[in-house]
Formats: structure tokens, C-alpha cells, sequence
């Protein structure tokens, strides 16, 4: 490595240095981005500096000492609405009636001056009220777990520990269950169809191969919306599969295929299948063509030799089929919310809901970091499967 001229070096890191902007800018740069703003919340520490800066003494036993009144009323006396809105609703969101309470005290501190007596409490009773001074002081830091733990359903209770929200309040745990178990079953059905399918095509040769490829590549150059349309139109009540079925006399009236979990799953399932042949055709026509015949000659039978060599043999790709399905599945948005009913919303849609309706990024970017853990573990664990080779069958 000395042995290598200083300009050589400057060249081969100028040829990386397009690669490395642009993993920063378009890869590092957002999940960062994602990661602060799940725990990071400075709203309180923008709108209510000096409160924020010594309200972490406070010993919880209400009202807090005139210091911190003092500096709580200073801020509200100096504050504008566009800062103290986002404190508020950070507020209001932990204790109810902070919205009318912060609105009463800021009027009356609009005549404090640092000379002023503060009596919080003949401002409002309710600033007798330990709570809404722990949650003053809970918010005090920029940084919180607050988002985390709304994106599973829980919350911090008076004392501080970790409880569930109340039953009702929110369904994100259903929704991220929802989730993985619509991901499991499109990974199960695309292994179902992908795996004979990649075996009978590279079991063929010439036009024949090339042809049953073509129908697995087709889907990959066309539009994402393009076909989640197509389903649509193809899923409904007078669509074409239900027209076919009534025509035949399978059936005597419509099947609902359209606005539930069949539709989803047919429509994600047909849209990730390509991720799930390609892989297993690729090992499958690594695997020595004599092996199936060996195993024949030495007395098995077709099936026999099928799940003895040419199943375990094809793992490794299935379980890389299955791990790209996977994770491409649990954030699909598109197919969903638009072949889905109300019950089949993916965690995608609450991410676009928090992001786009309610501008709540905090929540957004808990939720994305929740995908971005479960992706992040199962690409560790083939990993290490791969790495070890025995558990692949191969």
C-alpha cells in the first residue's frame, strides 16, 4: 500500500467519490434524517428555553419553586404562536386542557416583568396540578422515546414506566402484526408458484426457457401502478375473473376479490413473484444436471430425489427469494390502497397518514425505523446462514 503514488490514490478515490455522494445524499442522509426526527423533539426547548434549562431540578411536588415560575412566565411573556404551537401541542397531547391553559397564562404574562410576585396558581388552579408540570418537564428534552413507544402502542405513566395506551386509543401493533402476516402469506404463496415454476424452466432449453422467463421479467417492465390497475379492473364484481367463473358455472354470484385481503394478497403475490423465480432459477441451474439421474439410478423414486437432493440443493434460493418478498412486502403502499379494504392497510399507509395528513414526522419516522430493524435483522440472519453453508442444505 506505501508502494502506491499519492496521485494514484487521488484517482481511485475521485472514481468512488460519485458512489459515495450518492449513497450519503440518498441513502445515509434520509435515514438519519428519519432516525432524529422519531427522537428528537425540541419544540419545548425552542418555544420555552429558559423553563427547559432548569425545570430538570424541579422535585415533582407542585407548584415548582418561584425560580421556575418566573422563567416558565419570562418565556411565555417573549414567546410568539408559530414557536409555542408545536410546545403546546406537544403539551396538550400528554395532558388534556393545556390548549385553553397555556392560552389563559400567556395573556396574564403579557404584564410580567422580572419583579413581578408569580402566583401560577391565582392564574389557574390547574397550575396546582403536579401533571402538568411533569409533563412540562418530561418535554423539557430534546430528545424523548415518546414516538417509539406510540409506534408500539405504549406510553410513559406518571411515575415513568412503561405502560400499554388505553384500549382503542390507537392500532398500530395490529397494524404492524397485519403487516408481517400479510408479508408471510405473499412469501409462502410466491414460494408455492415461484419454486415448481423456476424448476420447469430451467429443466427447458432455448425458445422455451426464454419464453417462461419473458412472462417473469414482463410484470418487472411495467408500471407498478400499471398493474396493481390492472388487478383492479380484473378483481371486480363484473371483471374478467368473475365473468370467467360465472360463465363456466363454477359459480352462481360474484366472489369478492376486490377491497379485502384476497385481493391484496393475489395482487402482491403476482407482483413479487419475479423475486422469488429468479433467485431459485439461478441456483437451480448452477446444480450439476446429473445429480437427479444418479439419484434414480441409485433406486429413488422421482419424488424421493426431488426432496433428497434437488429441494435442499435449491434453498439457497428460496431463502433468498423469500427474503427479498419479504422485505419488499411489508412496505408496499401502492397495491394495498387500492385492492385493499379499511382492514387490510399496510404499516406503509399509517406512515403516508402521520407523514402527508397530520404532518406528524416524529411518528412517521418511528414507524419507518420499525421497518427498518425488522429488515435490518433479516439480513443478518441469511447472512449468517449463508455464511455457515450447512443449515442452506447446500
Amino acid at each position: 500500500m506505501n508502494d502506491i503514488p499519492a496521485s494514484a490514490r487521488l484517482r481511485a478515490g475521485l472514481l468512488i467519490l460519485p458512489l459515495a455522494l450518492f449513497l450519503g445524499i440518498f441513502f445515509i442522509w434520509p435515514l438519519w434524517t428519519m432516525v432524529s426526527v422519531a427522537v428528537r423533539d425540541d419544540a419545548m426547548a425552542g418555544a420555552l428555553p429558559r423553563t427547559a434549562a432548569i425545570i430538570g431540578e424541579w422535585d415533582g411536588e407542585a407548584p415548582p419553586p418561584a425560580e421556575i415560575q418566573g422563567a416558565f412566565m419570562a418565556d411565555l411573556n417573549g414567546a410568539d404562536n408559530a414557536t409555542l404551537g408545536p410546545a403546546v401541542r406537544r403539551l396538550n397531547s400528554a395532558v388534556s386542557g393545556f390548549r385553553t391553559l397555556m392560552s389563559k397564562t400567556q395573556r396574564a404574562a403579557r404584564d410580567y416583568t422580572p419583579d413581578t410576585p408569580v402566583d401560577m396558581v391565582g392564574i389557574d388552579a390547574r397550575w396546582g396540578d403536579a401533571a402538568y408540570w411533569t409533563a412540562i418537564q418530561n418535554a423539557a428534552s430534546p430528545y424523548t422515546d415518546r414516538n417509539l413507544l406510540a409506534a408500539l402502542d405504549l406510553t410513559r405513566d406518571d411515575a415513568g414506566e412503561i405502560s400499554s395506551l388505553p384500549a382503542g386509543s390507537s392500532a398500530n401493533r395490529l397494524i404492524i402484526w397485519r403487516t408481517f402476516s400479510i408479508a408471510a402469506i405473499i412469501t409462502l404463496a410466491c414460494i408455492a408458484i415461484g419454486l415448481p415454476y423456476a424448476m420447469v424452466a430451467a429443466s427447458v432449453t432455448g425458445w422455451k426457457r426464454n419464453l417462461l422467463l419473458l412472462a417473469v421479467l414482463l410484470p418487472l417492465w411495467t408500471s407498478l401502478l400499471v398493474r396493481t390497475a390492472a388487478w383492479f379492473i380484473l378483481l371486480q364484481d363484473q371483471g374478467l375473473i368473475n365473468q370467467a367463473l360465472t360463465g363456466l358455472g363454477l359459480i352462481d354470484g360474484p366472489l369478492p376479490l376486490i377491497f379485502n385481503r384476497a385481493g391484496v394478497i393475489v395482487a402482491m403475490t403476482h407482483v413479487l413473484l419475479p423475486f422469488m423465480v429468479l433467485p431459485i432459477f439461478s441456483v437451480i441451474t448452477a446444480i450439476p444436471a446429473n445429480l437427479m439421474p444418479a439419484a434414480a439410478s441409485m433406486g429413488a423414486s422421482p419424488f424421493r430425489a426431488f426432496l433428497r437432493v434437488l429441494l435442499p440443493l435449491s434453498l439457497p434460493g428460496v431463502l433468498s427469494g423469500s427474503l427479498l418478498v419479504f422485505m419488499v412486502a411489508i412496505g408496499y403502499y401502492i397495491t394495498p390502497a387500492l385492492v385493499g379494504g379499511p382492514n387490510d392497510q399496510m404499516i406503509s399507509s399509517i406512515i403516508a397518514f402521520y407523514a402527508l395528513q397530520t404532518a406528524n414526522w416524529g411518528m412517521a419516522g418511528a414507524l419507518g425505523i420499525i421497518l427498518l430493524v425488522v429488515t435490518t435483522l433479516l439480513y443478518l440472519v441469511y447472512n449468517r446462514l449463508s455464511r455457515n453453508g450447512a443449515p442452506l442444505g447446500a
